[in-house]
C-alpha cells in the first residue's frame, strides 16, 4: 500500500481559504486572509474569485480566460464577501463578473469566461530548455549556504511556510544588481497533492501566478522585490487556461517584461507542464515608481 505524503499546513490553509461559505444565490464570503502582511496577497483575492464565480457554472465547464482590476489593498484581518453576477450561459460559453468587497467597497473586480470542452485547430510555442526542477536546489538548499548567498530580504520571505513549492532556474537574479534582460523562469507545484477537480487546479494556480511576474520587470534595473527604495503594487491581472493541468505536479513559469513607462511596468508568463505543453498565460500591469516620489492612492 502506497503511503500517503504528510500533510503540509501551508497548502492546508490555503485550501480552507479558497473554501468559500454561500451567503445567498451568487454571495459567497471567503476567509481572513492573513498571511502575516499588511495587505492582503493579490494572488489569493484572484484564487478565492475563481472559486466565487466557478461555484455558479456547471463543474465540467472550466475558466478558459479571466481579467481583473486590484481597486483597493485588501485588509487582511478582514473576510472578503464575493459578489457574483451571471452575465450569460450560452450554449458554449458562460460568463460570470466578480467583485470582492470590504468595508462596503470594491477591492477588486473580475470578468471570468467557461467554455464547454471542444476540439479544434493545434499549435502553440515551444517550451525553452532549462534545468528540471530535481537539478534545482530547493528552498532549503538556497537558505542553508546554497550556491548563492541571498540577500536577507529575499532569505526571509523563502523562509516563511508556503503553500507552493517553487524551484529557481536562475538564483543569481536575487544577488547580482547588475541590470539584466527583464526575463525569469520557476519551476511551481502545490506543496501536496490536490483534489481532483479542475477548478481547485486553476484557483491554485491563479493565486501562485501572482507571486514573482510583476517583480520580473525589477530585473532590468538592478532591484529586487523588498527594495525600500521602489514601489510596486499589481494594478491587474489576465489568464488564459489553454489546456488541462494539475497544479501539484510541476510546471514552469516562464516570464518577461516587454516594457516598463509612467511608472507602470507590463509583465507576461507563460506556464508549461512537464510535457512541454503551454497549460496557461498570464499578462499584468503594475505600479512601480521609485520610492523617494511615492505616494499611496486613497
Amino acid at each position: 500500500m502506497t503511503a500517503l505524503p504528510p500533510p503540509h499546513p501551508a497548502l492546508d490553509k490555503l485550501i480552507q481559504t479558497l473554501t468559500l461559505e454561500p451567503l445567498e444565490d451568487n454571495l459567497f464570503r471567503g476567509p481572513k486572509a492573513s498571511e502575516g502582511w499588511q495587505r492582503v496577497y493579490g494572488g489569493l483575492v484572484l484564487g478565492q474569485a475563481v472559486v466565487a464565480a466557478a461555484s455558479t457554472v456547471d463543474e465540467n465547464r472550466p475558466i478558459h480566460s479571466l481579467h481583473g482590476y486590484f481597486l483597493l489593498a485588501g485588509d487582511p484581518e478582514r473576510e472578503i464577501v464575493y459578489d457574483v453576477e451571471r452575465i450569460r450561459d450560452g450554449g458554449s460559453f458562460t460568463t460570470r463578473r466578480v467583485r470582492a468587497i470590504q468595508h462596503g467597497r470594491a477591492i477588486f473586480s473580475m470578468s471570468a469566461s467557461f467554455h464547454k470542452p471542444e476540439t479544434g485547430f493545434e499549435h502553440q510555442s515551444k517550451m525553452p530548455d532549462v534545468p528540471p526542477p530535481e537539478a534545482l536546489p530547493t528552498t532549503q538548499e538556497l537558505l542553508s549556504a546554497g550556491p548563492v548567498e541571498l540577500p536577507e530580504s529575499i532569505r526571509a520571505y523563502l523562509k516563511r511556510d508556503r503553500p507552493i513549492d517553487t524551484r529557481i532556474v536562475d538564483p543569481t537574479r536575487y544577488t547580482s544588481r547588475e541590470p539584466r534582460p527583464p526575463q525569469q523562469s520557476i519551476w511551481l507545484k502545490s506543496n501536496g497533492p490536490l483534489a481532483d477537480n479542475a477548478y481547485i487546479h486553476q484557483a491554485v494556480l491563479a493565486y501562485a501566478s501572482d507571486f514573482t511576474l510583476l517583480d520580473t520587470a525589477l530585473v532590468a534595473h538592478g532591484k529586487l522585490l523588498f527594495d525600500s527604495d521602489v514601489q510596486l503594487a499589481s494594478l491587474d491581472h489576465a489568464m488564459w487556461f489553454h489546456r488541462p493541468f494539475r497544479a501539484d505536479d510541476w510546471l514552469l513559469y516562464v516570464q518577461d517584461s516587454p516594457s516598463a513607462s509612467g511608472a507602470r511596468a507590463y509583465c507576461r508568463g507563460a506556464i508549461f507542464d512537464r510535457g512541454g505543453r503551454l497549460v496557461a498565460s498570464t499578462v499584468q500591469e503594475g505600479l512601480m515608481r521609485p520610492r523617494e516620489t511615492a505616494f499611496l492612492p486613497k
